[in-house]
């Protein structure tokens, strides 16, 4: 394998933890979309995008050995990832395939109809073509098969720091543009359900998320905490400094940004409103 591509949020070792952690905070969500997309044993399934594939290991105990689960990503570093983490597991289901999810047919071109369910979290919002991966997934997915998708819509609006802080506000506004400028759109979901009704899917299920994380301060008598926050936690203090490296933040933003959230982890008063997560069902026609 070979890396063919540099994700906007990179892929060095600090943004797989936070891939890790983020799973861990998210996997019941994770696990409720996928029930209801019909996930069992014996089952065919894509996870497009996998990165390190934390989503695939579960996804491949449940579909057992009678299914098998194929991970394609563009990043052969995770998919290195991936593979050791199914040899220690000894899951021999797991596939791992180096593709662009946006030439799914070109990377899976014995595929096509095979797949009972197509599964993305986090994807769309990245890609610069993402009607073409749902056309992929069209020719991938078949009759009565479904894709299950994770991903946003109104992002920047939905993620706000209480007490409100300008500083936090700009890093928002920053991580936006920088999806943006590679070509990603954050409110991907708003052009979602027509993308799929256009290459022949029917949507079965359109659900939001929400989620509120309190500060570590505001447990700190009681000893107990608020996991959901390290989600943002981690990704403000990985992420903010790569805005100043992509000229999206001047160093003195960053250096703001970052003192605010420290502020806001400090205050037992403050919590976050995190970004809305839009759970997509829907069946190939």
């Amino acid at each position: 394998m070979t890396q063919t591509a540099e994700y906007v949020l990179g892929t060095g070792r600090d943004e797989s933890v936070r891939l890790g952690l983020q799973h861990r905070l998210w996997s019941w969500a994770a696990h409720r979309l996928w029930e209801r997309a019909g996930v069992r044993p014996g089952l065919s399934v894509l996870d497009a995008g996998c990165g390190p594939g934390h989503a695939a290991m579960d996804l491949a105990q449940i579909v057992g050995p009678s299914g098998r689960v194929i991970g394609l990503d563009e990043s052969a570093s995770f998919l290195k990832e991936l593979g050791d983490e199914a040899k220690a597991r000894r899951l021999t289901n797991v596939h791992r395939v180096l593709g662009d999810v946006q030439s799914l047919e070109d990377a899976l071109p014995d595929e096509r109809g095979t797949i009972d369910l197509a599964y993305m979290r986090w994807v769309l919002c990245f890609v610069p073509r993402p009607e073409d991966v749902i056309r992929g997934l069209a020719a991938l997915v078949r009759p009565g098969g479904r894709v299950a998708i994770q991903d946003y819509f109104n992002y920047e609006f939905s993620i706000k720091l209480a007490p409100r802080r300008p500083a936090f506000e700009r890093v928002v506004e920053a991580v936006a543009a920088s999806w943006r400028r590679r070509g990603g759109d954050p409110d991907i979901v708003g052009r979602l359900p027509g993308m799929l009704l256009d290459h022949g899917f029917e949507v079965r299920s359109l659900e939001v998320v929400q989620r509120v994380a309190r500060s570590p301060a505001a447990f700190a008598e009681s000893g107990g905490a608020d996991s959901m926050w390290h989600w943002p936690d981690t990704f403000f203090r990985t992420f903010t400094p790569k805005l100043v490296a992509q000229g999206e933040l001047s160093q003195q933003e960053c250096d703001e940004a970052l003192a605010v959230w420290g502020e806001a982890s400090a205050d037992p008063a403050s919590f976050v409103l995190m970004p809305s997560v839009f759970e997509v069902v829907a069946v190939r026609r």
